[in-house]
């Protein structure tokens, strides 16, 4: 019989990890080495433990999981992740993926999904479901914002005025202005109320 696969589950949430480790524990070839509750955490467990895959969640105290992934592989090249969060903004799905993760589920997967998808990691293979897909899709095609246009964005999402957004990155109102205008174009929106949809329902920006 093969040695079953090891899993360290990443997530802040006490009792969405004990769900879950529960649940993985009920299937006979899975093995949960360890559990972390924020990112700087999982880079030391899994520094210690090796598992096969870690189940990461995105929005971590500490670390974000996309850095976390980014520290991990960067000392451990091989290793796998599977993405498990409640964030399905094209914006989110490109950077986990970007950083490494081979698959990238929403907590309110099926069991049999939730299997599935580690047993392919495991193998070597990717998963993306294809709505996830449609998504990451929409995210390649579109244009990227530049850093001080994101940083623009940001304020606008926290309700700064144009006249505030200057002070704190120390440009011009018309600079402003500038950036705003290209930003909008970019994300496809015609005003900042727009803009701020967007750029939280793509997970853009997260307000914390």
């Amino acid at each position: 019989m093969s040695s079953p696969i090891r899993l360290l589950v990443v997530d802040d949430h006490h009792v969405v990890r004990q769900g879950l480790v529960a649940l993985l524990k009920i299937m006979p070839e899975l093995e949960v080495a360890g559990e972390a509750s924020d990112g700087l955490q999982a880079i030391e467990l899994h520094r210690t433990l090796q598992p096969d895959i870690t189940l990461m969640d995105l929005q971590l105290p500490k670390l974000g999981g996309v850095d976390a992934i980014l520290k991990i592989r960067t000392e451990s090249p091989a290793a796998r992740f599977i993405v498990l969060t409640t964030f399905d903004g094209d914006e989110d799905i490109y950077r986990a993926l970007q950083a490494g993760a081979k698959a990238y589920l929403l907590k309110g997967m099926t069991v049999e999904e939730l299997r599935s998808t580690i047993q392919a990691v495991h193998s070597g293979k990717t998963r993306i479901a294809p709505a996830i897909a449609e998504k990451l899709a929409e995210r390649m095609s579109g244009q990227e914002l530049t850093g001080r246009e994101l940083e623009v964005l940001e304020r606008i999402v926290r309700g700064r005025a144009n006249k505030e957004i200057a002070s704190d990155l120390n440009i011009s109102e018309a600079t402003v202005k500038t950036h705003i205008n290209n930003l909008l174009s970019k994300l496809g929106v015609t005003d900042r109320t727009q803009a701020a949809t967007a750029a939280l329902q793509r997970g853009i920006v997260h307000l914390t």
